[in-house]
């Protein structure tokens, strides 16, 4: 629900965005975060009810229950990191909100590689160089370092942005995020 409003905020401020997808189950672990299937019954039903309220405010598209979530987002991780290294910023983040979509809107599953080749090449991304890219150049110790900062960095969740080492976490911040970019 958020990263279209993050990418129009960082357009109208013209910031540059270093994106960082890490491994969430790993990160969890280590911040004391659950899985969603792990998390108190109680928690499971109010995050149903915050997503029905976000979805209503922002008049977003939203599944509220995709079938395919949680999945591993390992593979659409490394085509993100490889896209941003080979085009640049824009491109990833504009394939970020195509597999965000595929997941939340369009209920399909983004763990597998025949979906994030979809993704790819609908935003005219080539999606045998990302993969031959993520082949070649170890794109995946970069999503291990990607989660190695994060834990440092004290993330406990996604999104988080971090603004002059200052955190903020959740789609729900990016007034704030906006009000710091433009301060």
């Amino acid at each position: 629900m958020g990263h279209e409003r993050f990418h129009q905020i960082v357009k109208e401020t013209d910031t540059t965005v270093v994106l960082k997808p890490f491994a969430p189950l790993t990160l969890f672990a280590a911040a004391g975060g659950l899985p969603l299937a792990e998390r108190p019954e109680q928690r499971q039903k109010y995050r149903l009810v915050e997503l029905r309220r976000w979805k209503d405010y922002l008049n977003s598209p939203i599944t509220i229950e995709p079938k395919y979530f949680p999945y591993d987002p390992k593979t659409a991780s490394l085509a993100i990191i490889a896209t941003n290294k080979i085009f640049g910023q824009d491109d990833a983040m504009r394939l970020t909100q195509k597999l965000l979509e595929g997941c939340w809107v369009n209920n399909k599953d983004m763990a597998l590689i025949d979906e994030v080749k979809n993704c790819l090449e609908e935003c005219s991304i080539n999606s045998d160089k990302i993969f031959t890219v993520i082949d070649e150049d170890n794109i995946g110790s970069a999503y291990d370092t990607n989660t190695e900062e994060a834990i440092n960095d004290s993330v406990f969740g996604a999104p988080t942005f971090i603004i002059d080492d200052e955190p903020f976490w959740g789609q729900d911040r990016l007034d704030f995020v906006e009000r710091k970019l433009k301060g």
